[in-house]
């Protein structure tokens, strides 16, 4: 019996389940890769050290896997507080929220860490399309594909106004430049590259286009707004 009601488990569920034990497993894989190096930051970190943690590429990653747990329970909470109040699509809207912080601001800090000769080396502007790409090389791309990809991915599921490929390509690149502004402001000796510009604003689109079945329409209900009761008899 136990067999047959496994089997004809609706298939929505069952992708559910599929979705997180790949999340679960390409997390671990991802944790099993820089082991080592997260190992290496991490007594900084234990030690609340700024220098060897937070300022290292390697610090970051490490705090931003060990507050993965703390984004899960919040996740959780916010989600079950909306079900409570009877707003739809709680779980949806709770986990779009806490993935775009969770998974922009690292890598903002990431871009926003000064070089060695922040405030000393002459400022660096570069608005030739196309020209910097070469210099990047693929991790270079892969990493400024990741800087607005979870705002790609979760924005249009949370806000049904963001819910359009244009929309998502405007938003990642004005956000894009606003950091590659600031960069040039705070004189931390980074190049402020139009090619960075137009890599975060695809690399937003790319991510919203893989969460495209998960955006909230006009047709389904608010989710920001209670479901009504039932009317009252008499």
């Amino acid at each position: 019996m136990n067999h047959n009601a496994f089997l004809s488990a609706p298939p929505r569920r069952m992708r559910r389940v599929v979705l997180v034990s790949l999340a679960i497993l390409g997390v671990a894989s991802a944790v099993f890769v820089v082991r080592r190096p997260l190992m290496m930051s991490a007594p900084m970190c234990m030690a609340g050290r700024w220098h060897g943690c937070f300022d290292t590429f390697n610090g970051v990653v490490l705090m931003t896997l060990v507050v993965l747990p703390l984004a899960a329970l919040v996740v959780w909470a916010l989600a079950l507080r909306r079900r409570a109040a009877g707003v739809t699509s709680a779980w949806r809207m709770s986990l779009a929220e806490v993935g775009m912080v969770h998974g922009t601001v690292p890598f903002l800090w990431l871009t926003m860490m000064p070089g060695a000769g922040a405030g000393t080396a002459p400022r660096r502007v570069s608005l030739v399309p196309l020209r910097d790409l070469v210099t990047m090389g693929p991790g270079g791309i892969v990493g400024n594909l990741l800087i607005f990809a979870a705002l790609g991915c979760f924005a249009p599921m949370r806000f049904a106004a963001l819910a359009s490929v244009p929309r998502i390509l405007v938003l990642g690149a004005g956000c894009s430049i606003l950091v590659e502004t600031a960069q040039y402001v705070l004189w931390l000796d980074r190049v402020s590259s139009v090619d960075d510009v137009l890599v975060n604003a695809a690399g937003a689109v790319l991510a919203a286009l893989a969460s495209r079945r998960w955006w909230r329409t006009r047709a389904e209900a608010p989710s920001d707004r209670p479901r009504p009761g039932p009317a009252p008899a008499g």
